[in-house]
């Protein structure tokens, strides 16, 4: 349903398309429950901005937020994203990831999800070369005057859509 909507949304409304990727995710309820929110898109998707507000709906029993908050708002983020960036010619999944707690959240706390032009263009080289990659990225979640409640490494397989395909298809035939 998600992929449809996101289809439909870059066919129809290409100008608009950075603000209904925001609306689609804060609404769906697989990202409702996380109490993270969306705040900011830019145009063309390369930065996200979310926020995870204090509240009863994600206070742990000494009043901080709790963790899995912290980690399940930030989960689909860079997939998701990189999926948008990158286009239908490639398969992209979420391989891993590791959370660091450095401090209890005792306050909102914010993320910021960015690639940069060069690092898609570089990726997109990669694949090319290499077929498939695993590819490491670090977010932090912070208070709104920057200290760091934790950081999350996440490790995103992605790969040429023709090669794993093939890939998958020699598989199931082993």
């Amino acid at each position: 349903m998600y992929q449809f909507l996101s289809r439909v949304s870059n066919k129809y409304f290409k100008n608009h398309h950075h603000t209904l990727f925001k609306v689609f995710f804060n609404i769906s309820p697989m990202y409702r429950r996380s109490t993270g929110k969306i705040i900011s898109v830019t145009k063309d998707l390369s930065r996200i901005e979310i926020k995870i507000p204090l509240s009863y709906k994600n206070k742990n029993y000494v009043g901080t937020i709790f963790g899995g908050s912290l980690f399940s708002a930030t989960d689909p983020i860079y997939m998701v994203q990189l999926i948008q960036l990158l286009g239908r010619d490639y398969v992209v999944w979420d391989k891993s990831s590791s959370v660091k707690f450095k401090r209890p959240a005792n306050s909102d706390a914010f993320a910021v999800f960015e690639f940069t032009e060069e690092e898609i263009t570089q990726l997109k080289t990669d694949i090319k070369e290499e077929k498939e990659l695993a590819l490491v990225k670090m977010v932090y979640l912070k208070s709104k005057e920057g200290k760091i409640f934790c950081e999350i490494e996440k490790t995103i397989y992605v790969a040429d859509k023709a090669y794993y395909k093939e890939k998958r298809k020699k598989r199931s035939n082993s």
